[in-house]
């Protein structure tokens, strides 16, 4: 797959894109990251990207021209084509599922908005998709490109073990399960018996339990989604029942049945 990042700032990327699982991602070929800066598109010799707005008001406005001139640019200068995705904080609230879609692509084109964003027509002509990554506003859309390169990219195939991220937090919308690793017993508080019974049976059950108990606990908006996407079993709902949960507007009732 394919990344094309276009940025005022390219050095901000470097660290968090040449690193780690993202770095070895590159090595092996599975996904590349170009970084485009957009004032290499400016024509003033002070390479200008921004005015101040119409209407007046704070702060300043990136201009459309620099910033179509690098779109379209970047947009031929490969094949096959991709979405142009602009990181801005009103757009679509980034999840795992958006995540999961977009790592079907073979190509990913972002745009990192800064001041007060980018001036509208680019945005209507030239802007497949707005993504946010929280309800909070950045300095600019670039720590937003590198979260949403990041969650991406470890979904494309052989980036990371299939295994892994099966029963991750997101991947149906319940949270992971607790981790425990060497010594058995720390400071006083032991690992749960139940993972180191061999029982690989029972331990799959216990770890779906945690599951939900953690889901319920922490996120249980979350609970609501994986009922209306059908992937809770009856004996999720079940155990969830025991616990005081039903579904929205279910017909459940506290023994689990319908």
């Amino acid at each position: 797959m394919r990344f094309d990042i276009l940025t005022l700032f390219p050095a901000m990327f470097q660290g968090p894109l040449t690193e780690s699982i993202l770095k070895r991602a590159q090595q092996a070929g599975k996904i590349t990251i170009h970084l485009h800066d957009i004032r290499d598109w400016a024509t003033d010799r002070h390479r200008t990207v921004d005015d101040a707005p119409y209407g007046g008001g704070a702060g300043m406005v990136m201009k459309a021209e620099p910033l179509a001139a690098a779109i379209q640019a970047v947009q031929a200068a490969d094949e096959p084509g991709g979405p142009v995705v602009l990181l801005t904080p009103d757009g679509e609230l980034f999840n795992q599922s958006i995540a999961r879609e977009l790592a079907t692509l073979p190509r990913l084109i972002l745009v990192c908005g800064h001041y007060e964003g980018i001036d509208e027509r680019v945005r209507e002509r030239l802007i497949d998709r707005e993504i946010s990554i929280g309800d909070y506003v950045l300095t600019g859309g670039e720590l937003a490109a590198m979260v949403v390169v990041d969650a991406v990219a470890r979904l494309v195939p052989g980036v990371i073990d299939s295994e892994s991220i099966v029963e991750e937090s997101h991947s149906d919308f319940l949270l992971e399960y607790p981790h425990y690793t060497r010594p058995a017993v720390w400071e006083g508080l032991a690992v749960p018996s139940i993972l180191l019974s061999g029982h690989h049976g029972e331990i799959a059950r216990w770890r779906r339990s945690e599951r939900l108990r953690r889901t319920l606990a922490r996120r249980p908006d979350l609970l609501a989604r994986a009922a209306a996407a059908g992937v809770l079993t009856k004996a999720d709902l079940a155990l969830l029942a025991e616990w005081g949960w039903q579904p929205p507007g279910s017909g459940w009732n506290t023994d689990g049945h319908e």
